[in-house]
């Protein structure tokens, strides 16, 4: 992860900009001193850098709750606020380089909003989750012109690297996006998705809550797939391998081919060597039968008045609220110039949403952006408003 190294934190005047960087505010934590979140924006990226002490260093980093796809702007934004608060840098592995000319106008890269508000139902869609070095996904993209590909992966560096090839080959049916896919695949349209490809998961075996392949998920795959579409899982993990198959065949109807082994058309690197190592391949491909009905959220984002101190609700740190499915967490703590604010973890028990709420005089706001618009993140903020109100 980017970071510097200082010899002490500088505090600059807020707001501010330097050098194309907006300093928008401080947020001090109520229970560690030491740890400070600094609001910031770079080109649409809004985000937070972190100080605290680390291993007996002081350290100025990303935050990685908030953290953007765009590793130049984390870059720009340490050195600008290093530059802006004079503050002497002892250690750094931050590269003071040019944005990679291929990036510098790329329109693939879409975060959440932009399918939470109006997902493209123009022409086919297909998923792959976790596309890793992207080989596979670029070569689906390249080969299939009139179907759009949306490409899922939390790995920055991959994502970039997938962004430099999408200008390179001047593709314009494939967006990419930073975020959970368990989340994401609660948002999509019924009925609209001809594939989704979970090639090589992380398999998770001593965290199995972890793994993409659930119940959970597998009902929205149904539900978002064609009639006729497939959710095609490919792994060189025995164990996810037998997980999967038992997870797939507990539904009532259900439709399973399955391959060992199995040639396909483009491999990733890691494939070629697996295969060079005689590992075995599985494939599970499940068929969608049937129609699902229309995706239907009621419900926003809005909160009620609040109408107690700034000091009685920082009572509510650590404080974990429960509801049927799901939880509201209160994990920690902050202090603004004009207001207080929270890190929050909510949502359901296996796929939390983590995001902050800042709550000030006359405004309550998530920060950056809301919670993505799932039944279990609903009923989460109606807790979460309702704690804040009382």
């Amino acid at each position: 992860m980017p970071h510097l190294h200082i010899a002490e934190f500088k505090e600059i005047e807020f707001p501010s900009q330097n050098d194309g960087v907006s300093f928008n505010f401080i947020a001090e934590n109520v229970n560690q001193k030491e740890e400070k979140l600094i609001s910031v924006t770079v080109d649409e990226d809004e985000f937070f850098l972190l100080v605290k002490d680390e291993e007996g260093k002081k350290l100025l980093k990303s935050d990685k709750l908030t953290r953007p796809a765009s590793i130049y702007n984390v870059h720009k934004a340490l050195l600008s606020y290093a530059k802006a608060s004079d503050m002497t840098i002892l250690s750094s592995n931050v590269v003071q380089n040019q944005k990679n000319i291929h990036l510098q106008e790329v329109k693939a890269l879409k975060d959440i909003n932009y399918f939470a508000t109006n997902f493209p139902k123009d022409r086919e869609v297909r998923i792959e989750v976790g596309f890793g070095s992207g080989r596979h996904l670029l070569h689906q993209a390249l080969n299939n012109p009139d179907i759009l590909f949306i490409g899922i992966e939390i790995h920055f560096p991959s994502i970039e690297q997938v962004l430099k090839q999408i200008t390179i080959q001047n593709l314009d049916n494939l967006l990419i996006l930073n975020y959970d896919a368990r989340l994401f695949m609660e948002l999509v349209p019924s009925n609209i998705v001809g594939k989704v490809y979970v090639h090589f998961p992380v398999p998770w075996d001593k965290k199995p809550h972890r793994r993409v392949i659930s119940t959970t998920f597998l009902e929205e795959a149904k539900r978002i797939l064609k009639v006729g579409g497939t959710l095609e899982l490919r792994t060189d993990s025995e164990n996810y391998y037998a997980y999967s198959y038992e997870t797939f065949i507990a539904f009532n109807k259900t439709t399973l081919h399955i391959n060992k082994n199995k040639d396909i058309a483009v491999t990733s690197k890691y494939e070629d060597r697996w295969k060079k190592m005689e590992k075995n391949i599985y494939d599970l491909t499940m068929i969608n039968d049937e129609e699902s009905p229309a995706l239907n959220l009621d419900g926003d984002f809005s909160f009620l008045e609040v109408k107690r101190s700034n000091e009685e609700l920082l009572k509510l740190y650590k404080e974990i609220k429960r509801f049927d499915g799901g939880f509201v967490n209160f994990e920690r703590a902050y202090t603004l110039k004009d207001g207080i604010m929270f890190r929050m973890s909510m949502g359901s028990f296996d796929r939390p949403e983590h995001l902050y709420v800042i709550v000030k005089r006359d405004n309550i706001f998530y920060y950056p952006a809301l919670p993505l618009k799932s039944k279990s993140n609903l009923s989460a903020h109606q807790l979460l408003s309702r704690a804040l109100y009382e």
